[in-house]
């Protein structure tokens, strides 16, 4: 693997971690990682990966922001028993928002099944 996706991997998960709200808080936390990078080469990197700021000023991942969007117009209630967390949408929306968590690649969910208005995810 190249540096560049290491650094691209090492920011992604410090995005989906924190609020981080500068491209200076990047470089400085992949400076505590062991990664030498400016400023410039994360603007670059922000760039190639489409982050987004989100309503509140943070970075976000394009598919993070879609899930959230998902989730803030298609679900209707979520329940957690153990590692198992049963989401309830509108009728037809379930496929939707399960494909949604999937694209995520959420390092905690092992896997969705969906039907028309429910989700199971087994985290």
């Amino acid at each position: 693997m190249s540096r560049r996706s290491e650094r691209q991997r090492a920011i992604r998960q410090l995005v989906r971690t924190q609020q981080i709200h500068t491209q200076n808080e990047i470089v400085r936390n992949l400076g505590e990682l062991g990664f030498d990078c400016t400023q410039t080469t994360i603007s670059r990197d922000i760039a190639d990966m489409g982050l987004l700021k989100s309503d509140r000023d943070f970075y976000q991942l394009p598919e993070d922001k879609k899930l959230s969007q998902l989730v803030s117009n298609m679900v209707k209630t979520v329940e957690c028993a153990k590692n198992i967390i049963v989401v309830h949408t509108y009728p037809g929306s379930a496929p939707a928002v399960a494909g949604a968590i999937d694209a995520a690649a959420l390092d905690h969910v092992l896997g969705t099944i969906a039907g028309d208005d429910t989700i199971f995810i087994l985290a």
